[in-house]
């Protein structure tokens, strides 16, 4: 597998929306800029061409029709977008319950190729004319196979393309700070599949839930911004995982108007010590767990998660423990990309802004 590389946006007005082609993808200015990241005809349709980091071009002649996804966020864009009866298998699938209302329903009926990395060979004889990568720079065909060449792809007759607003994450240059990496990668997805116009209504909605809270509370100066401190509770409590500044999560929580504790760090995740938390002192903390698959299930794990943090001698003295400052959102919709980080940004306002964000 190529490593860091990423699926390039469209590089063209779609709906109001200009993608720029292998840019950094959170808006900081600074990212890496090898070529234009895809072209479309003025026209609309297709010939459409997507790019990598390298340049290098993938030309859809019209929308795929066998589509592999490397895990369940790629294949929840699909669905959302329209496209999900293209899908005709996963790695990493989602989770029962885990997506929200008839998406779940809609997932299930996807065939598992595999509960992790899809094995090379079982990935290369699927029958797939395209295969979305999430994991370009994340080194995630360890213990499974070597993963494909691009040479083996192009001899089984697939598109490799990726999904950059995961896959580039930790090669960007600046913090993430805005969710345009996230809105590229569903505009892209909808110039490739042909639902172009349910990519557009996709982002739109995120962009309003986005700018509605940047009303509120975008003018709140730094300083004034409340600490915050991401606690991924199922990554383990023996050395807690941060996100860092180039993590989407990053962008969730600056938009919401707070200052992530951690945002600092060089790359997407880092595990640091309790020390450094305590050092930092978050004002709020929130509850990172996973989707349990029932409502039940996740305030369990929300409640351990909590006590943990109460009862842990070199925690329970923090400031935001101490004053029960806690958020009880789930680890995926904030750390994943996907158009519920948008809703994220809304729930963490309201609780840090209450009376400000609607």
């Amino acid at each position: 597998m190529r490593s860091r590389v990423w699926w390039g946006a469209t590089a063209v007005v779609l709906g109001g929306l200009l993608v720029a082609g292998c840019g950094d993808g959170g808006g900081s200015g600074d990212g890496d800029t090898a070529g234009v990241g895809a072209k479309k005809p003025a026209t609309g349709g297709y010939p459409v061409t997507v790019t990598d980091c390298a340049g290098a071009e993938t030309t859809f002649s019209k929308a795929p029709e066998r589509i592999v996804t490397s895990n369940a966020s790629s294949l929840e864009l699909l669905l959302r977008l329209g496209a999900g009866d293209k899908v005709l298998g996963t790695g990493f699938p989602p989770g029962r319950g885990t997506l929200p209302g008839e998406l779940d329903a809609r997932a299930r009926k996807v065939k598992v190729l595999a509960q992790s990395v899809i094995p090379k060979e079982k990935l290369l004889g699927s029958g797939a004319d395209v295969y979305i990568d999430t994991f370009a720079s994340m080194n995630m065909g360890g213990g499974t196979g070597d993963a494909p060449t691009e040479e083996e792809y192009e001899a089984a007759g697939i598109k490799h393309i990726y999904l950059k607003s995961t896959a580039c994450a930790a090669r960007n240059k600046r913090a993430l700070t805005e969710l345009s990496a996230v809105e590229a990668d569903i505009t892209s997805l909808g110039a490739v599949t042909g639902t172009s116009a349910k990519a557009k209504e996709l982002v739109d909605g995120m962009q309003e839930k986005v700018a509605a809270v940047q009303k509120a509370v975008g003018g709140t100066t730094e300083d004034e911004r409340p600490t915050y401190f991401f606690f991924d509770y199922d990554a383990g409590t023996k050395q807690p995982t941060a996100v860092c500044g180039r993590q989407v999560a990053n962008a969730v929580i600056t938009l919401a108007g707070a200052r992530n504790v951690f945002a600092d760090c060089d790359g997407d995740y880092k595990q640091v010590g309790w020390e450094d938390v305590i050092s930092r002192n978050p004002d709020w903390i929130q509850l990172g767990v996973r989707n349990r698959g029932s409502e039940a299930a996740n305030e369990k794990a929300f409640d351990e998660a909590r006590k943990w943090l109460e009862s842990n001698s070199a925690t329970k003295g923090l400031k935001a423990v101490k004053e029960d400052h806690f958020l009880r959102i789930g680890s995926e919709q904030t750390t994943i990309a996907g158009v519920e980080n948008a809703d994220t940004v809304q729930k963490i306002a309201k609780t840090l802004y209450p009376g400000k964000v609607g």
